[in-house]
């Protein structure tokens, strides 16, 4: 599917100018990726960005506001829905996304994969709150439906970016997963969490598209790999040792041909501090471990990829291009070296 220790990565870039922050990915990285410009709107931010489109959501300048929708709006929803029709993103949510694929277009540009992204429908419907402050998860058709908008975003993105690579990957971002069992959320069943996660993640992969899971944090590896994604992305400067602990799911996830993307470079401030030989022996560590654990190590390093620890838009543009210099000189430490 891939070739091992190539680069892609998560969604956020600090850019404010959707060309720049495309060149950048563009120069950097095996699978490019569009970005999203969390500093240009609020509305690129990962909730309010896939809600366009959703009849009980409002969005008044920096609040995401649950509303009971006029009938029309909902039942041009409903009628979306059991067409299973796409559910565009505009311009105005997703400049980064309308500036890669011009930039693709002028320059006559395909690729053999390009990846796309969604919030997850945990992280969506969990973030999302009524006037209770009640999370729309527990809304049973609230939630239902917001997976059905996530879905329509996944299809209208795949037939948006097909025409450019020879696959579309599409990666499902689900930080809200470190947090599931906390007091917070103690009324999400791990049941619920996985049914969701495979649901999307099997309609990704039915439409074509290659699906990956992102979770910046530590969370329920078995569960991640239970939904069966072809592309598993965690954090591994700071988690390195956390897959260790479940040979067996990791063994099962590589064996029918999962890959890992190791989130080796941080996306916090500590990249002031790091330097390439830091980043490969804290890979090294990982897979390692992995390989102690009773993996196969031909196995294992054929199925790698690489990646930021996570988005790279919480930092200034300065330490974004070190996070995306040291992904380019790692990768190529393994590919050419």
């Amino acid at each position: 599917m891939f070739q091992s220790f190539h680069t892609t990565g998560i969604g956020s870039l600090p850019h404010t100018d959707p060309e720049e922050a495309c060149r950048v990915i563009l120069d950097s990285v095996d699978i490019p990726f569009w970005p999203q410009l969390p500093h240009r709107s609020f509305l690129e931010l990962m909730v309010p960005q896939y809600s366009e489109g959703f009849p009980f959501i409002r969005i008044e300048g920096e609040n995401v506001i649950v509303q009971q929708p006029d009938e029309q709006s909902a039942a041009t929803f409903y009628e979306a829905v059991a067409g299973r029709q796409g559910f565009p993103i505009s311009e105005e949510y997703a400049a980064g996304l309308y500036a890669f694929i011009d930039i693709l277009k002028k320059e006559s540009r395909t690729f053999s994969t390009v990846k796309g992204h969604i919030t997850g429908p945990l992280t969506f419907a969990l973030s999302v709150t009524d006037n209770q402050k009640r999370p729309i998860f527990f809304d049973e058709e609230m939630r239902e439906l917001s997976l059905e908008l996530l879905k329509g975003k996944v299809r209208w993105q795949i037939d948006m970016l097909k025409p450019y690579a020879d696959s579309v990957m599409i990666f499902v971002d689900e930080p809200i997963l470190s947090a599931l069992g906390t007091s917070s959320y103690i009324g999400v069943s791990s049941e619920d969490a996985l049914r969701m996660l495979r649901e999307i993640v099997l309609f990704i992969k039915e439409y074509g598209g290659i699906a990956g899971i992102h979770c910046c944090g530590k969370a329920d590896w078995p569960l991640v790999l239970s939904a069966e994604p072809d592309v598993f992305n965690f954090d591994s400067y700071f988690f390195w040792d956390t897959l260790g602990i479940y040979p067996e799911e990791v063994r099962r996830f590589i064996e029918n041909r999962g890959f890992i993307a190791w989130g080796v470079v941080p996306t916090t401030d500590i990249i002031r501090q790091v330097d390439l030989q830091g980043l490969k022996d804290q890979l090294e560590r990982g897979l390692t471990a992995l390989e102690k654990a009773g993996i196969a190590r031909e196995i294992l390093r054929q199925q790698v990829l690489i990646t930021p620890s996570c988005g790279t838009g919480s930092l200034t543009a300065e330490d974004a291009l070190k996070v995306f210099s040291l992904l380019k000189n790692l990768r190529n430490s393994y590919v050419e070296g």
